[in-house]
């Protein structure tokens, strides 16, 4: 966990969520707020006292529309969300995801998703805050305000957003999930990035996902000029980026421009990926690259002082350890669920007015 490396979801025991690995096939699956923290708490530890540099470890969670969890606050989608058309609302929802998720001992969130929604086709159009890029740049920036609040060092109570998916996600051919996005540089531009800039510009966001599909035979998670040249050199983002779950493997076996996991790893990292979500099972190759000379040193170095940085801004080496009992506290308490009540009433929208409202009295 030094440097690159990660754990995922301390909440769910099963880790990472696959086509092998759902919530219905796992028995058990959901630790127990205070078994979350338990297991958190030890394995900072165990990493700030018994290894070797005592860097802390970085988790993250899932908390597209509230904290991933049992007995956490869940909100409406973001669709629902959008259509409030109310940043402060939005603002005031992702500052109590924030602070539940951090109660739990993470400092990193994967969400708001800023991709548009093109396709009805397309199964995932309720994470997204719709189908136009200025309503989905505003509410992004709200969410990351509520999540990370103002600048790039966390306060606490808050944690890093993880702004995903960069790009094209929303407009997969036939709508199939992680299909193709066939999308001219014109379109991406004026339509696909102005979200994601807006983010960047505005907020100090801490780490960007890149999407699963491909862009003119490009996939994401090994398009140099989509992570480096664009999303750092142009809009200046300093943050991480962060694997979407086993993308690199998806690289070999999906997209067959590698021919396996440790090529796959080397694509990514020369694009531009600092970390390998969920396990790093690719990464773990690296060292051997290294040493057999196929990959740079520096570029390793690059990637690390990405991680170690979003880690230092984490504020995890001055406080790594949570504290049960305020984590209780925290979580699906009355303030929270009467947002919560707030947000769904705020989401409602009127699509036929056939005048049945408002009620007669009596």
């Amino acid at each position: 966990p030094n440097g690159i490396g990660q754990i995922a979801r301390p909440s769910d025991r099963g880790g990472a969520a696959t086509a092998a690995n759902t919530a219905a096939a796992v028995t058990g699956r959901w630790r127990a707020p205070a078994d979350t923290i338990a297991f958190v708490n030890a394995a900072q530890r165990w990493a700030t006292t018994r290894t070797r540099l005592g860097i802390p470890i970085l988790f993250h969670e899932e908390a597209l529309h509230g904290f991933m969890a049992p007995e956490a606050t869940s909100f409406p989608q973001a669709i629902a969300l959008a259509g409030s058309f109310d940043r402060d609302l939005v603002r005031r929802v992702n500052a109590v995801i924030a602070r539940e998720v951090r109660a739990h001992g993470t400092v990193l969130a994967l969400s708001p998703v800023v991709d548009i929604a093109r396709d009805p086709r397309w199964g995932r159009i309720e994470e997204t805050f719709g189908e136009d890029p200025y309503l989905c740049g505003e509410m992004g920036v709200a969410s990351v305000i509520g999540l990370q609040g103002e600048g790039k060092t966390l306060a606490p109570g808050k944690v890093f957003a993880t702004l995903k998916h960069m790009t094209g996600h929303g407009q997969p051919e036939s709508g199939e999930n992680v299909a193709p996005a066939p999308i001219a540089e014109r379109e991406l531009r004026e339509n696909f990035f102005p979200p994601f800039r807006a983010v960047v510009a505005r907020t100090g966001i801490g780490a960007v996902m890149p999407s699963y599909n491909e862009i003119d035979g490009v996939p994401s998670h090994a398009n140099r000029w989509l992570l480096n040249d664009v999303l750092r050199g142009e809009w200046g983002f300093d943050g991480a980026i962060v694997s979407d779950y086993a993308a690199f493997g998806e690289l070999a076996s999906l997209h067959h421009i590698a021919a396996d996991k440790a090529e796959a790893a080397r694509l990514a990292l020369a694009a531009g990926v600092d970390s390998d979500l969920p396990d790093g099972e690719a990464y773990r190759s690296l060292a051997d690259q290294v040493r057999g000379g196929r990959v740079a040193i520096e570029a390793v170095d690059a990637a690390c002082r990405r991680m170690l940085t979003l880690k230092m801004r984490s504020g995890m080496f001055e406080q790594a350890i949570v504290d049960p009992q305020a984590a209780a506290r925290m979580t699906g308490n009355a303030e929270a669920r009467a947002l919560a009540l707030e947000a769904a009433r705020r989401s409602i929208a009127l699509l036929v007015n056939d005048g049945v409202l408002p009620l007669s009295p009596g």
